[in-house]
């Protein structure tokens, strides 16, 4: 066999094993940021964005509900697990909320039906906290609004959340199921090559 055909032809696997044991390496990496980002699901590190955080005029407000009756002193924002009596609390991130009037209110969507409702007032403490018995609407998608008042002006801010549709505490196993799927595939595939490429060629010898 020609000595440039064989050297071709290690030339060959030994590209298609580089770039498998690089794909593999990806799909280790990414297999590992799957599994440790639902951790910070609800608060992460200081310079994270929280996702339960909602930006309203020149301040910001924490929006946290709890099931006490349900699952203790819990606390969850963009997926209440359960359906039940839930306390929700609204945190002022800042003073400069506490000297405005606010409005507080919780819609049912779609229909954007009124489920609880605060009228405009000072909250000079920086926390609101109202109870919803969201059994009384059932599981669904809802938004809590934090508007701004001020004479005829108003600021509406939302931020949407679930009640009853998924557990925030859950895995997700579809991403990672994905990562090994794809991993096999390219196994199978470097392995099917490397077969083609070990049969000998009918190439006379020089």
């Amino acid at each position: 066999m020609n000595k440039g055909i064989i050297t071709t032809k290690r030339s060959r696997i030994l590209t298609y094993r580089l770039f498998v044991e690089q794909l593999l390496i990806a799909a280790f990496l990414l297999s590992s940021l799957i599994i440790v980002s639902p951790a910070h699901a609800h608060r992460g590190a200081v310079d994270e964005i929280d996702a339960c955080n909602i930006r309203v005029g020149v301040d910001s407000v924490h929006f946290t509900a709890y099931t006490p009756e349900l699952s203790g002193s819990k606390g969850y924002c963009n997926a209440i697990p359960e359906v039940g009596q839930t306390h929700l609390v609204f945190d002022y991130g800042g003073k400069a909320l506490r000297t405005i009037d606010v409005e507080f209110e919780i819609t049912k969507e779609p229909e954007g039906t009124r489920i609880f409702h605060q009228e405009p007032q000072k909250v000079k403490t920086g926390s609101f906290s109202g109870i919803v018995d969201f059994s009384k609407y059932g599981a669904g998608n809802y938004l809590a609004h934090i508007t701004i008042v001020d004479n005829d002006k108003q600021l509406d801010s939302h931020i949407p959340f679930s009640v009853g549709l998924e557990d925030p505490d859950s895995f997700n196993f579809k991403p990672l199921l994905f990562v090994f799927g794809l991993s096999a595939f390219v196994v199978l595939a470097f392995m099917y090559v490397s077969k083609d490429n070990d049969k000998p060629s009918d190439t006379p010898e020089a």
